[in-house]
């Protein structure tokens, strides 16, 4: 028997959809495990990046705080230097209007000093007539103004120059000299030999004679040649007693003594006379034969010719500019 041919078995078909099915199940499990890590590393990065938004939030703020706290540190500072500065320059105003009083009381004590050196040399000038002090005095002002050298003096310095060249060309007179010279004269008063010493010494030799030569002459005649009678105010010699030549002497002595006064005191006139006086007395009584009393004369003929008071010019170009510039300062 022959067995039955089996059926021919149709081919089987690949089901790709199972598998396909798979990688896609594949696919999309990973797919979400690679979004979910991607959303894990974005919520991550976000998450980070959120921290530091915040902390640069933070710190933002903090700089703001701190920018807040500069600002008003600086507004503060800004205050307090305007404060400083208006400070300042009222302070440098109260010091400027104190630097003009001290400059114009610095001045002023200038001026005074000046005034009063020139007041004293200008009174030492008119009651003493003492020109070199004064000369000295107007050249110490002037160089205390030098010294200074502030342009407000130099009219003051103008001033006390033109004063100095009058004071310059006023004729000096050498006072302590003359004195001395007066008091040399008195010393050699009692010194000198009198007319009447040498017309007595001649008397007495012509006596001698007549006595040796006329023997025989009678006593009226010899009376006659020893006593003469003469007039004293036509020039003749005049015959003192002991006595009177010593007040005589005393007389002249008072006559210098007084002239050195007058020379002392500037006063010219009395000077004079007594100088005057003297030389009379002088060329009267005494013998001017002798040679002390002929140098004597031509000292006090020269004293007699001197101007011991000349014409001193004043001080007032200087003081009429000191008082100007008081009333300026």
């Amino acid at each position: 028997m022959n067995e039955p041919t089996p059926p021919a078995q149709r081919p089987r078909s690949f089901n790709w959809g199972i598998p396909l099915g798979i990688l896609a199940v594949i696919l999309a499990v990973a797919g979400y495990l690679a979004s979910r890590d991607q959303g894990r590393e974005l919520r991550a990065d976000l998450s980070q990046k959120l921290d530091e938004f915040q902390s640069g939030i933070k710190e933002d703020q903090l700089l703001t705080r701190g920018n807040k706290e500069s600002s008003k540190q600086l507004e503060q500072r800004l205050t307090d230097l305007e404060n400083q500065i208006a400070t300042s320059k009222e302070q440098q105003s109260a010091l400027d209007v104190l630097y003009k009083e001290l400059s114009r009381d610095r001045d002023q004590w200038a001026l005074s000093e000046i005034e009063q050196i020139l007041l004293t040399v200008n009174q030492q000038l008119q009651l003493a007539g003492n020109v070199k002090a004064a000369i000295l005095g107007l050249e110490m002002a002037d160089s205390r103004l030098a010294r200074k050298d502030l342009p407000q003096f130099v009219r003051l310095r103008a001033a006390i120059a033109k004063d100095l060249a009058k004071l310059r060309g006023v004729q000096q007179v050498d006072y302590t000299g003359l004195s001395i010279r007066l008091n040399n004269l008195v010393a050699g008063v009692d010194t000198w030999p009198l007319v009447s010493e040498a017309t007595v010494r001649q008397i007495k030799n012509t006596e001698s004679a007549s006595k040796l030569h006329n023997l025989g002459r009678d006593v009226l005649s010899e009376l006659k040649d020893i006593v003469q009678i003469r007039r004293l105010d036509q020039g003749e010699p005049a015959l003192l007693a002991p006595e009177q030549e010593y007040f005589l002497r005393q007389n002249l002595k008072l006559r210098l003594l007084s002239a050195r006064l007058s020379l002392l005191n500037r006063d010219e006139t009395n000077f004079t006379a007594d100088i005057t006086a003297s030389e009379r007395l002088l060329a009267r009584y005494f013998n001017e034969r002798d040679s002390s009393v002929a140098a004597a004369r031509q000292e006090i003929a020269k004293l007699s010719r001197l101007k011991i008071s000349p014409q001193l010019p004043g001080l007032e170009a200087s003081l009429t500019t000191l008082q100007q510039l008081r009333q300026v300062q």
